[in-house]
């Protein structure tokens, strides 16, 4: 196909090495995640051979703190391959805006919230909690989720497209 006819060019460099960097730190916040959760299921900081326990009552839901790791996990991993794949999608500049800032709103918003919903006993699946624990934080962490959940079918959508376009290029 004629490379005229796809509008825009691959990711910048400075695009695709910000998203490759947020996902390396999704990454990070991933094992302090876990750090925590090991913490909690043994119910203090224990590090043999240092010789110091420090006690600490943290909410133990293993299910909770699985989450919040596997979604910094999941996110960090999915932002650096977006970032290694940029070149292979091809946008106009005003759908590289877009399909970035989806990418980022997506990945940090998707996994913050977990963190809390940890921390707080909540789930954030749903207003007012039904059938989980309700609540002012459980609502705010509801509320906090729609964002990402219309970032990632931008995200989705545009680095379909982009990859499509650059296919009909290849020859």
């Amino acid at each position: 196909m004629n490379q005229a006819l796809v509008p825009g060019d691959s990711m910048t460099e400075r695009m695709r090495t910000v998203l490759f960097l947020n996902g390396v730190g999704l990454l990070i916040l991933a094992i302090f995640i876990g750090w925590i959760w090991f913490f909690t299921l043994l119910g203090k900081i224990a590090l043999w051979p240092i010789p110091i326990d420090i006690p600490i009552s943290l909410p133990d839901d293993g299910r909770a703190w699985r989450m919040a790791h596997m979604e910094g996990i999941t996110h960090g991993l999915l932002l650096m391959a977006w970032g290694a794949g940029g070149r292979f999608i091809r946008l106009s500049p005003g759908q590289f805006k877009w399909f970035f800032w989806s990418a980022l709103i997506t990945a940090w918003l998707f996994t913050i919230p977990t963190i809390f919903n940890a921390l707080l006993g909540t789930r954030g699946l749903s207003f007012d909690g039904a059938p989980f624990k309700g609540g002012l934080a459980n609502n705010i962490i509801y509320l906090t989720g729609w964002p990402p959940v219309v970032c990632v079918h931008i995200l989705l959508a545009l680095g379909l497209l982009g990859v499509w376009r650059h296919y009909q290029t290849v020859k």
